[in-house]
């Protein structure tokens, strides 16, 4: 499956660009090739009976143009294959003709041309934002070079919030403790349909921020049980989950025993755990659950409970992050993991 935002957008867009071109220029150069230009003259317009309206679209309906024209003193009576709002009964109209079966006919109207320029605006839309999607990636490659991260660092254990906004398209993240304090979010700074997202990654604890370009979430799904689906997204230009495995993170997952639907995951970097955290429901903190009075805590994409050791938590947020907007199951991206890995007893 193709996701219509992001890189799927842009090749959707291509997709039609080429039809268009392709269909402007056959109805333009080759439907007609061979054919005689004639007069016609408009006999009747009526309306299609058989056009069903959209009722959403005022006065929608499709007229059914009929021309009179004359070949080698012969008069021919056909149906247009277009129309226009300046068609009135008994007004003229140019038509072509195949000289070889003068009773089959073109109007000679500019849908080819039309369809052509579209393709080609579309096409040219594409080339541009890829052009400042490369821009916008080398200019903050230059500025920072490769995302880098603080050292491992050890410290009091933690119990931490990972809660992402909803209802809102520019929505962002935040990593709270337990009185609420934000210690680390990813504020999204530009919203775009087809080029990745702008992001500023803020650390609070270090007061540090830095922008980075986040795309849209890609998915690839499968009705195979054998090959799993796969969900991801890039920063910066790269595979989410290529960046982790670059940066040494290893995620183990398995689903919680008694939960349903609780996935649980160990974050190991270099082979040394991190950190633990579990899905959790909307209301993470204790005190939200009870005031929405929910019954059962259902994990909802994006919120988990997070525990660990961890002083600096930029890499530990990158691992959140990738989890809550691709909507993966595992560390690979993946949608199976967690459940063959309580298979095998991991």
């Amino acid at each position: 499956m193709i996701s219509v935002k992001g890189p799927g957008l842009k090749i959707f867009a291509a997709v039609l660009a080429v039809i268009a071109l392709g269909a402007g220029v056959w109805l333009t150069f080759f439907q007609s090739a061979g054919f005689e230009k004639t007069t016609a003259k408009i006999m009747s317009i009526e309306k299609d009976p058989d056009y069903v309206p959209d009722p959403q679209v005022q006065n929608d309906s499709r007229r059914i143009v009929k021309v009179e024209y004359e070949v080698d003193g012969k008069k021919y009576t056909q149906t247009l294959d277009s129309d226009s709002p300046s068609y009135q009964v008994g007004g003229e109209v140019e038509v072509k003709y195949d000289p070889k079966n003068p009773g089959t006919i073109h109007s000679g109207g500019s849908f080819g041309i039309y369809f052509m320029i579209a393709g080609g605006v579309i096409l040219l839309v594409i080339i541009v934002l890829t052009i400042r999607k490369n821009a916008m990636l080398n200019k903050i490659h230059e500025a920072d070079g490769e995302i880098t991260y603080a050292p491992s660092e050890q410290g009091e254990q933690r119990e931490l919030y990972f809660i992402t906004d909803t209802g809102t398209p520019k929505y962002g993240h935040r990593l709270e403790d337990k009185n609420r304090r934000v210690l680390y979010e990813a504020k999204m700074t530009k919203f775009s349909v087809a080029n990745p997202y702008g992001f500023d990654f803020i650390d609070h604890e270090h007061n540090i921020t830095t922008p980075h370009y986040i795309g849209h979430e890609e998915q690839t799904e499968w009705n195979m049980l054998l090959i799993d689906n796969h969900f991801t997204f890039t920063i910066d230009g790269e595979d989410i989950w290529k960046h982790l495995k670059r940066n040494g993170v290893s995620i183990q997952s398995k689903l919680a025993p008694g939960k349903v639907g609780t996935v649980v995951y160990d974050v190991f970097r270099h082979d040394e755990q991190i950190a633990h955290f579990e899905t959790s429901g909307q209301y993470v903190h204790e005190e939200d659950a009870e005031q929405h009075k929910v019954a059962d805590k259902l994990p909802v994409r994006g919120f988990y409970r997070v525990y660990t050791n961890e002083k600096n938590l930029d890499l530990l947020f990158a691992v959140l992050l990738a989890f809550a907007r691709s909507g993966a199951a595992d560390g690979n991206g993946g949608t199976r993991g967690a459940l063959f890995n309580t298979l095998r007893g991991k």
